[in-house]
């Protein structure tokens, strides 16, 4: 069969720019939508609340998100290119996108709406979803899943950090 009577979809999981441009175009949404709401509300509004003594520099953040978007980037970018389609890459990319929605209305909760207890509420399921996708990618892709294993961690430690500035600006 030639390529240009494949499906749709096997199709488009045969280009490299689809592929790549799959990954890369919702992770860097969520990256922007995420910074819009950070960025303004770094001074005067986060300066000035009380942080616990592990909270880390604000220069660390943004390599930190990089190097996590990145990671994110590759392992969606894995599942779409070696994951048989079908039902269970369905339900793994679902997570993903899920966790991902729920990364960027964070920034929009914490930083938008200056309301550290509305981000917790938003990072506990998100650091779930987080651990049900990496759970899901494994099946399908070991590297894929192991990519997204330092997103879980660094969302862990911002969980507790969230939790910290909450309890110490009530």
């Amino acid at each position: 069969m030639a390529r240009s009577e494949w499906p749709r979809a096997e199709r488009a999981r045969a280009n490299p720019i689809a592929l790549a441009a799959g990954a890369l175009l919702p992770v860097a949404a969520a990256a922007l939508l995420g910074q819009r709401a950070t960025l303004p509300n770094l001074a005067p509004w986060y300066a000035a609340l009380a942080k616990p003594s592990f909270n880390p520099p604000n220069a660390l953040f943004g390599p930190v998100w990089g190097v996590l978007y990145a990671s994110m980037v590759y392992a969606a970018w894995r599942i779409l290119r070696h994951a048989p389609a079908g039902l269970e890459r369905r339900i793994a990319l679902t997570l993903f996108f899920a966790q991902l929605a729920l990364n960027a209305a964070w920034s929009w909760c914490f930083f938008g709406l200056h309301r550290p207890l509305l981000g917790l509420v938003d990072i506990v399921p998100q650091w779930l979803l987080i651990l049900a996708t990496i759970a899901r990618f494994r099946r399908l892709d070991r590297r894929a899943g192991a990519s997204l294993v330092p997103l879980a961690l660094w969302v862990a430690f911002a969980g507790f950090l969230n939790f910290a500035i909450w309890r110490l600006n009530p």
